[in-house]
């Protein structure tokens, strides 16, 4: 897709995710119109950290309002869908919270554009939607599983967002990332909690489960990902997967970030970070043929590339300034 002057709202920009995909767009040439999460101290989360933050229209609100919805779409040509309450743990604390905002939000912001006329609407799920893997590597007609309120959210948003694709030709796509690391994550994550316990300098570090093994994707990757998705042809009502095809569990990864680091750490299982026994997925291997052959979309950056950047990232002292280390995040 020619993204020069493509009018390109993107939910959610105050994310992790969401931020480094605004650059992009931006740097690709699109007129971006990027949502944050209204908020009284007019924080506009990562979006802040951003060099081309003056050159990208920050509107405030929440997609829970359909009205609001209404207004953020007009004149938009192109929607990316990140906006969504993500913290696993806390779904099981507030599960209604994670259904107003991923469903019922999802659906506010098809309805509207499907009144708008956008030209493309990329949805984005989730792995999670998956569940533990029955076999690998998991392509997009694995069996979905909601093992958790946040990936059941997730399962009933993309059914609301592909509806929209059935009933009135809404041009949908979905698009399913693995796990994705890098600069700016959130610290409810396993690798920002890995790098900020030890950069914080702690020799003993806490994890939940480390036999879980996990697909990571860096951001940039990601989001390369999801502007592929975008210009998918033929694309419409289309669900692909964003990973690396590469597999490893959190006991290895850990070891790996310390070596990086150059620090020797111990684990200690700390049980409030360990899911509900059924709740855990317990295996996460992407298969990205579909994107690959529909785009030519591949990964460039190693999880051993990636994660150094994300280390220097972590490392400076400005940046783990914003990082609580002593709790676990949720």
């Amino acid at each position: 897709m020619n993204w020069q002057g493509k009018r390109v709202v993107v939910t959610g920009a105050d994310g992790f995710i969401g931020s480094h995909l605004a650059e992009q767009l931006h740097a690709a040439g699109a007129e971006v119109t990027a949502l944050s999460l209204y908020n009284s101290f007019n924080s506009w989360g990562w979006l802040e950290e951003i060099p081309c933050l003056p050159a990208i229209r920050v509107v405030t609100g929440d997609i829970r309002d359909p009205h609001f919805c209404e207004e953020l779409l007009r004149g938009a040509e192109v929607v990316f869908h990140l906006a969504a309450l993500i913290p696993i743990p806390y779904s099981y604390r507030a599960p209604a919270s994670f259904v107003e905002t991923n469903v019922h939000g999802t659906l506010n912001l098809c309805q509207a554009a499907r009144r708008h006329g956008v030209e493309r609407f990329v949805h984005t799920s989730t792995s999670e939607v998956y569940g533990t893997a029955r076999y690998v590597p998991i392509d997009e007609s694995h069996p979905l599983c909601g093992q958790s309120p946040y990936a059941a959210s997730k399962i009933g948003a993309d059914a609301i967002a592909l509806s929209f694709y059935y009933s009135f030709s809404l041009p949908v796509v979905v698009a399913r990332p693995f796990n994705t690391f890098g600069p700016r994550q959130s610290a409810r994550a396993v690798i920002p909690t890995i790098i900020s316990q030890i950069a914080a300098g702690r020799s003993r570090i806490r994890l939940g489960d480390a036999t879980t093994t996990r697909d990571f994707t860096f951001v940039e990757d990601t989001c390369r990902g999801l502007m592929a998705v975008a210009g998918a042809p033929n694309g419409c009502g289309e669900v692909f997967n964003i990973g690396t095809g590469r597999e490893i569990s959190i006991e290895e990864l850990h070891r790996l970030i310390a070596r990086l680091m150059q620090r020797e750490v111990e684990v200690e299982q700390d049980p409030e970070r360990l899911r509900p026994e059924k709740s855990e997925v317990r295996r996460l291997l992407c298969d990205a043929s579909r994107l690959r052959a529909a785009t030519g979309w591949a990964p460039s950056v190693t999880l051993e590339e990636g994660l150094a950047r994300t280390i220097e990232w972590f490392s400076d002292p400005a940046n783990l300034r914003r990082y609580k280390t002593e709790i676990y995040n949720v």
